[in-house]
């Protein structure tokens, strides 16, 4: 998709991308209705929990380790525990039946 003019998306421009593209996208691919959002929010935990750094995951979000801090902070303590393990693993793990980890509230979280 290409942004409006300037390379700055415009509000109708994104709802028309997201009632366009996005949705028929996540309908194509067999998933439930999701914000782009949330796809954000999973990219950032599964950052997480290949136990990528705070300020790692601050940049590829494009923001500052403390907004990172607040927003995440919940997800970092429930990995604490866990074992780190790449991103592509976590995913294959949470779509195989009897799932290690699972997608709550759109955020993917590891099952204790």
């Amino acid at each position: 998709m290409i942004p409006g003019e300037c390379g700055v998306w415009t509000a109708e421009g994104f709802n028309k991308w997201r009632g366009r593209g996005f949705a028929p996208a996540l309908n194509r691919a067999g998933l439930e209705p999701a914000r782009p959002y949330d796809l954000r929010h999973s990219f950032a935990s599964l950052l997480l929990h290949e136990g990528r750094s705070v300020i790692y995951v601050a940049r590829q979000l494009g923001h500052g380790a403390e907004l990172t801090m607040r927003t995440y902070g919940h997800v970092i303590d429930e990995l604490e525990k866990a074992p780190r393990m790449p991103a592509e693993d976590a995913i294959r793990a949470a779509r195989s039946p009897g799932a290690t980890a699972a997608c709550v509230g759109g955020r993917f979280h590891a099952a204790e």
